[in-house]
């Protein structure tokens, strides 16, 4: 594993697709491969493109790519295509608007099929740019599904956003304006030689204005062609001097679990009143509901606290897993809870590289889907598992 992590380091094609497919399969040598070549992965720029399908972002990418290689930059490229609901196969197909990058030592291309994941990006796709930073490259560009409003995953894996809209899409921008929009670092006005790009400017300028932000700090608009290259070099432009503000800042996703929030800390009482006497009268938070979850034999009372949530969690019966809990440890800190865009689809990952589930997924409190990862498995640590927001 040192000696295939070493030819990385080195730029190895061979050896740096042999770790792609470990890290994408969720292998025991990709989980070692990651390890072992994170510290190395920091200074590559993370760029994403993003927008909705038709846009024109395989051939945006392209022409980024050539221009950055005639800058002596070096490249790796990672987009991913939807997976068929009926077959869970992809055609991978963005790779085919790129041939001319095909035969370069300094470009590396990897298609990704999302697997199910939602949010634009396959479940690999921050482990997989990791790996292209340790690699040496300059610039990853990662290219996403063809997205709509909430799929924003990519700004938690990319140092910059590009969203690539194009004149046709009508009321879309309106549509999409309170989803991928609001994560948009540089907006591109692609096939700007077609008529209306004006009007899709107009509405994205105008669609900026409702922040509440001075104008030199609103994103740019840009107008590219990427058929024929018009813009790119502007884009490219642009690209440098945001990255040039923000060199020094914290990556937005420095793991690949940065993309699962934290839901709420589980936290084991032995009396829900006595307990919401601190939290909710002393302290202060917000009560947001009190709920018995008959099947866990427990009740619960949410609380507030801020992007996330505390759980007090009292036993309904005294055979239930949190009264056991107490009698063993006392009152204290039960479970973390994360949420995940997919759960079947996460369940998949965890399942085939050994990781011990307790259960299948169930209903829990708030209507959620949920299920509970062992502590053997996280640490020492109870994890649960939730779906959605």
């Amino acid at each position: 594993m040192l000696e295939l992590a070493e030819r990385i380091r080195r730029g190895d094609v061979r050896a740096l697709a042999r770790a792609a497919t470990a890290v994408e399969n969720c292998t025991p040598e990709g989980r070692a491969l990651l390890a072992e070549l994170s510290p190395q992965a920091g200074t590559a720029l993370v760029v994403g493109v993003t927008g909705p399908p038709g846009s024109g972002k395989s051939t945006l990418v392209d022409q980024m790519t050539r221009w950055l290689r005639q800058q002596s930059k070096t490249v790796g490229i990672l987009t991913v295509d939807p997976s068929s609901p009926l077959s869970g196969g992809a055609l991978l197909g963005d790779r085919i608007r790129m041939q001319r990058h095909h035969n370069d030592p300094g470009v590396f291309i990897r298609s990704m099929a999302t697997r199910g994941s939602l949010g634009g990006l396959a479940q690999a796709t921050a482990d997989l740019a990791t790996l292209l930073g340790a690699a040496g490259k300059d610039v990853v560009l990662i290219e996403t599904v063809g997205v709509g409003q909430d799929e924003v995953e990519i700004a938690r894996v990319a140092d910059l956003v590009l969203l690539v809209l194009v004149p046709g899409l009508g009321d879309d921008i309106q549509a999409i304006k309170a989803g991928v929009m609001e994560i948009a670092d540089i907006f591109v006005v692609n096939k700007a030689d077609l008529p209306g790009a004006e009007r899709v400017e107009a509405e994205i300028r105008s669609v900026l204005s409702l922040k509440d932000s001075p104008d030199s700090r609103r994103p740019p608009v840009l107008r590219t062609v990427a058929t024929d290259g018009t813009g790119i070099e502007e884009l490219i432009q642009a690209v440098r001097e945001l990255a040039a503000t923000r060199r020094g800042a914290p990556r937005r996703m420095p793991s690949p679990f940065g993309r699962f929030p934290v839901d709420h800390l589980g936290v084991a009482v032995p009396s829900l009143d006595e307990a919401l006497r601190f939290w909710e009268k002393l302290l202060g938070m917000r009560l947001l509901g009190i709920e018995d979850v008959v099947q866990e034999k427990v009740r619960v009372a949410m609380l507030e606290a801020g992007p996330s949530r505390v759980e007090l969690l009292e036993a309904s019966a005294p055979d239930s897993v949190v009264a056991r809990f107490l009698e063993k440890r006392g009152p204290g800190l039960h479970h973390l809870a994360l949420r995940v865009p997919d759960l079947a689809a996460t369940l998949a990952r965890l399942r085939n590289a050994g990781v011990r589930i307790l259960g299948e997924p169930q209903i829990g409190a708030g209507g959620h889907r949920y299920v509970f990862v062992h502590p053997a498995s996280t640490g020492g640590v109870l994890l649960e598992l939730i779906e959605g927001g």
